[in-house]
């Protein structure tokens, strides 16, 4: 018993299996072959004999396409010929039957090794793979069969995976960047301005404790939005965006800058308050890099497209894949600087993946960008939430 499950784990591989199936197959094939060659003959054998056996005596036998030679006469020599055939047709089968059993084995052990050779390269890769070596790959070579495009697909998902660790690490250093550098002024607040504790100076110490804690509020905030944008919709309920975006223009602080609407009315299911957040970070920021003076453009077709296109300063169209990154800052503000840490465009990215709409940018001829959120049309819902009509 302990034999036994000792050699279960080594009998339960894949090329044991695959050598037994080989294997089986072929030797069924060959003992049906040869089993039917057998009868055959046996069959053929018997036949001459009852034709040679209805001779009259002292007649010779007419030649035949058969095996036996036209020499043979009598029953019983020929039934005894017969006999001695067949015995040694049998025997001769039985070894080789024996023999093919051998070869079969060996040759679909070969092969099932063969075969499974690209596998066992996949695996040994797989377990060699860590953070540290996420860079290799499998890169299988060869025929463009099964193995082949698993490996490719293997390799596709380490690149993934790669440029998303990458991706972690790059927002984690610039999250840390970005929370220091409130708490570094806040430090600086309280170690110099309270070293005077003049009443003026603690107004101004109290200012500045305000302002960065506000900054670490919101950055916080919006990483916590990111976050939940990147898990999913937890629940989806219809959402009027009309009515939703034209609150959002109202209660956004456009200070100089003008803004006009043209919207018509659609339905979109989705999470009312992350569609809210998308729809305030596109108007806060065509209205944050902006000009003095400039306008902003939100259009929404019935349809499921959203547009928001705002003056400002011109964008490089090479760099429009970086609109999209986590503390990405292409220009300098033109407005007052209100703390935002870079992060809008991304949350407003993920919102978007998380109800399967697409987002483009484009810039501008004249400067400014062009951002549109593209939602899938789905079938009218009653009751739909977001705001209230005015």
């Amino acid at each position: 018993m302990a034999i036994w499950d000792g050699l279960r784990p080594a009998l339960s591989t894949v090329r044991v299996r695959l050598t037994a199936l080989y294997s089986g197959l072929f030797l069924l094939t060959s003992t049906i072959m040869l089993t039917a060659v057998n009868l055959l003959l046996s069959n053929r054998l018997g036949h001459q004999g009852e034709v040679i056996n209805r001779l009259p005596d002292g007649a010779e036998p007419r030649p035949t396409a058969g095996p036996l030679p036209d020499l043979v006469s009598g029953g019983e020599e020929l039934d005894r010929l017969s006999s001695a055939v067949l015995r040694y047709q049998w025997t001769v089968t039985g070894i080789m039957i024996v023999a093919l059993t051998i070869v079969s084995v060996a040759a679909g052990w070969w092969l099932a090794g063969r075969l499974l050779r690209p596998l066992h390269h996949i695996t040994a890769t797989a377990h060699r793979l860590s953070l540290s070596n996420l860079h290799e790959r499998i890169g299988l070579t060869g025929p463009r069969d099964e193995l082949r495009e698993l490996g490719d697909t293997f390799d596709a998902m380490l690149e993934r995976l790669e440029r998303s660790v990458d991706s972690q690490s790059r927002f984690i250093a610039n999250a840390a960047h970005e929370l220091r550098t409130p708490l570094a002024t806040q430090r600086a607040a309280i170690q110099i301005g309270l070293e005077d504790p003049i009443p003026q100076h603690l107004v101004e110490v109290r200012e500045k404790l305000l302002t960065a804690n506000r900054r670490t509020e919101r950055l916080i905030d919006s990483l916590l939005v990111l976050a939940q944008a990147e898990h999913g919709l937890d629940s989806a309920e219809p959402v009027a965006l009309d009515l939703l975006t034209r609150q959002v223009v109202q209660e956004a602080v456009t200070d100089d800058v003008s803004i006009s609407l043209d919207l018509q009315p659609i339905t979109v299911v989705g999470d009312a308050v992350l569609l809210n957040r998308l729809l305030t970070n596109l108007v806060q920021n065509a209205v944050r890099y902006n000009r003095p003076g400039g306008t902003v453009q939100v259009n929404l077709t019935a349809t499921g497209t959203l547009s928001v296109r705002n003056t400002g300063p011109e964008v490089p169209a090479e760099r429009i894949a970086e609109l999209f990154q986590p503390f990405r800052r292409l220009q300098p503000r033109t407005r007052t600087d209100d703390g935002g840490a870079g992060l809008g465009l991304s949350i407003v990215a993920s919102i978007s993946q998380a109800h399967q709409a697409t987002v483009t940018a484009q810039p501008n001829p004249d400067g400014g960008l062009e951002l549109t959120v593209r939602f899938p049309i789905s079938p009218p819902q009653p009751a739909p939430v977001g705001a209230n009509r005015r």
